[in-house]
């Protein structure tokens, strides 16, 4: 349990969020989301109906954990590739309204901009349809994402690589945002996609789910001990200072060298997963750059995510919240302690 004196000094790192800056680049998703009731199966196929009741937009992707950032109260610059079409238009309008910085998205004609639909009755999802362009970015795009990490290396704190698979993050873009980060002693987290662990060699910080680590090294987690050496060859395999595994219900693992931490989860309801690596990352992230512990920076992100997931739909928190959420957790704890 988190001591009176980490609470002061948390609540320290979190309130110098709103002076860090961080640039997140990624493949851009626009989610859309159908909410309705259902109340019987079809007559053509075992599935339920779905009478449409509302829709919702919001940003998924790379969108999201910039949405995050900016919840959270510091200021978030945005680079990725949305298609030249209305769902573009309408993720541009909606990170706009957010806050975010969306001077580095580029429009490109060929491709069209990712869209997850999910269908939600009475706070369950039915079904989740993907339109999507997967192809690498062109030479040109990669080029102009590079001018525009260059453009803003000395006005951030750190980079997020927010991999979803969708094109942009390639070896060629990689191999030079990375180095000038770490010229520039930027800090550098990723979100993974599993077959691309490759690419993420020498980065500061990567927060990949239980399935992706297990990939990455290609040993199963049983238990713990496996678990354990997952984190550790993740670490030794790819020159990592930190890989922070998250677990679900579980809550998460911190492997730092030398070091292995647990940190339980302190979700209280679990509505809805969607988006909540997203928001793990941005928070860690931010807590790094805002001169919090690697430990205290994993336990913020910890902390945050519990907040999102007992929330419908893919959802942020901020500075505030996450204030609050933490000295009610201690309180709670402490109670139940004396009750016993």
């Amino acid at each position: 349990m988190l001591k009176a004196k980490d609470i002061v000094r948390i609540n320290k790192v979190i309130s110098r969020f709103k002076d860090s800056k961080i640039l997140v680049v990624g493949d851009l998703v626009l989610d859309e989301f159908v909410w309705g009731d259902s109340s019987r199966i079809s007559p053509e196929a075992p599935v339920p109906v779905v009478l449409a009741e509302r829709e919702s937009f919001m940003p998924g992707g790379a969108a999201n954990t910039a949405n995050n950032v900016c919840a959270l109260g510091a200021k978030a610059y945005l680079v990725g590739v949305v298609g030249r079409d209305e769902r573009g238009r309408q993720l541009e309008n909606i990170l706009k309204s957010k806050g975010v910085d969306i001077e580095g998205i580029i429009s490109d004609s060929h491709r069209q901009t990712t869209l997850k639909t999910r269908v939600v009755a009475r706070h369950q999802q039915v079904v989740r349809i993907d339109r999507e362009h997967m192809l690498p970015i062109n030479d040109e795009i990669n080029n102009e994402i590079i001018d525009y990490v260059k453009a803003k290396i000395d006005e951030i704190d750190g980079i997020i690589i927010e991999d979803y698979g969708k094109g942009v993050i390639t070896p060629k873009l990689l191999k030079e945002i990375i180095p000038l980060a770490k010229r520039h002693n930027k800090i550098i987290s990723v979100d993974p996609k599993e077959e691309h662990f490759s690419y993420y060699k020498a980065v500061t910080a990567i927060t990949p789910n239980r399935k992706e680590a297990e990939v990455a090294v290609g040993i199963k987690a049983k238990d713990d001990e496996s678990l354990n050496k997952i984190g550790k060859k993740l670490v030794e395999k790819y020159k990592l200072k930190v890989a922070l595994i998250t677990l679900g219900e579980y809550g998460m693992r911190l492997f730092e060298r030398g070091k292995i931490t647990h940190i339980p989860t302190v979700a209280q309801e679990v509505f809805d997963v969607s988006g909540a690596g997203d928001t793990v990352i941005a928070a860690f992230t931010l807590a790094l750059s805002a001169g919090a512990k690697t430990i205290e920076a994993a336990h913020i992100s910890n902390f945050a995510a519990g907040i999102v997931v007992g929330k419908v739909g893919v959802a942020t928190t901020s500075s505030s919240e996450l204030k609050a959420r933490i000295k009610n957790h201690r309180w709670q704890v402490l109670s139940a302690r004396r009750q016993t």
